[in-house]
């Protein structure tokens, strides 16, 4: 979440007025994240989310979006839900940008998980997969294999701005990849952006997941090399093996991997350091002036690349033959 367009009062308070959710109290900028501009609304109804949709999402996409997460929610996978306006839409428009309110989910995330946690978060994953075998709807992963050469081309001469070499480990290591990556795994809804901070707990238990909009179709296992990636490395970037355990065991009690995908994840987890290495890159290197946002450090999904490229077997995440 972020803030790149700001709001008037005024503007907003009209906005809110054409729902039934009550009269517009107090509005704030959410300032982590850093794709759409997000506010939490409180009205004299409650709390909620608003979202303005910038940058990569594309606005054909946003059907996709709001009907997955209605339907997890309706099937009991906690998510937010989008409202709809008098006029029965969801999907509006504000500052001249597509928007979206959406109920607020309570819980809280975490910035340091646990071993339990991961655990928890595995589990979660899980179900959101099984939960999304019946979901209709389909979208192509629109920041897939097929996407980062283009992505890389667009910084590729500015690359070593942000580390010296960088270009030349990207540029490897999309040759490798783009020639290696795996055929035929198992594939459904995917989170695609399963961070620590769009998944809520309560008492340490799993409450709800937020942040649907890198959802798409994709291999099962891919989201789990995004997850290792996320959850699983600590603050100076090391692999946490009892995080790994715990994230895998998690998941395989609500879902077993099956073989292929087991010998997959070292590929697929380089994959998965690579596609956000080059997000962070193009955002550090291209932030809007004056946004009220925070561009996460490309560096840190650097070294996470290095220690997947030294991984030899899918038992070095943690995960048992």
């Amino acid at each position: 979440m972020a803030v790149y367009t700001e709001l008037l009062h005024d503007d907003l308070a009209i906005f809110i007025d054409s729902y039934d959710v009550g009269k517009l109290l107090s509005f704030q900028g959410i300032t982590e994240g850093v794709e759409n501009s997000n506010f939490l609304i409180v009205t004299t109804n409650g709390r909620y989310i608003l979202t303005l949709y910038e940058k990569r999402v594309n606005p054909q996409d946003l059907p996709f979006f709001l009907g997955l997460m209605a339907y997890l929610s309706s099937a009991g996978l906690g998510c937010p839900v989008p409202i709809q306006d008098r006029n029965g839409h969801k999907l509006r428009e504000l500052a001249s940008r597509p928007a979206v309110l959406v109920s607020f989910l309570s819980g809280v995330c975490t910035r340091t998980p646990s071993s339990n946690h991961c655990q928890e978060a595995g589990a979660a994953l899980a179900r959101l997969h099984k939960t999304g075998r019946n979901f209709t709807m389909r979208r192509h992963n629109a920041l897939g294999p097929h996407s980062w050469r283009p992505l890389f081309e667009q910084f590729k001469d500015r690359a070593d701005e942000i580390c010296d070499g960088l270009g030349g480990i990207v540029s490897a290591e999309l040759d490798r990849l783009l020639l290696t990556w795996p055929k035929n795994l198992p594939d459904g809804i995917i989170h695609a952006d399963l961070f620590p901070d769009n998944m809520f707990f309560l008492e340490n238990t799993f409450a709800g997941v937020i942040d649907f909009y890198f959802s798409c179709n994709d291999f099962l296992a891919y989201d789990l090399a995004i997850c290792i990636n996320a959850w699983c490395f600590e603050q100076d970037c090391s692999f946490n093996y009892t995080k790994g355990k715990s994230f895998f065991e998690g998941y395989q009690q609500e879902r077993p991997l099956i073989q292929e995908e087991k010998q997959a994840l070292p590929m697929l987890s380089r994959g998965a350091a690579l596609r956000f290495l080059l997000t962070r890159s193009y955002d550090w290197l291209n932030v809007a002036p004056n946004a009220l946002v925070r561009p996460h450090d490309p560096l840190d999904y650097l070294y996470r690349l290095l220690f997947h490229q030294s991984v030899q077997c899918p038992t070095e995440y943690g995960l048992c033959r």
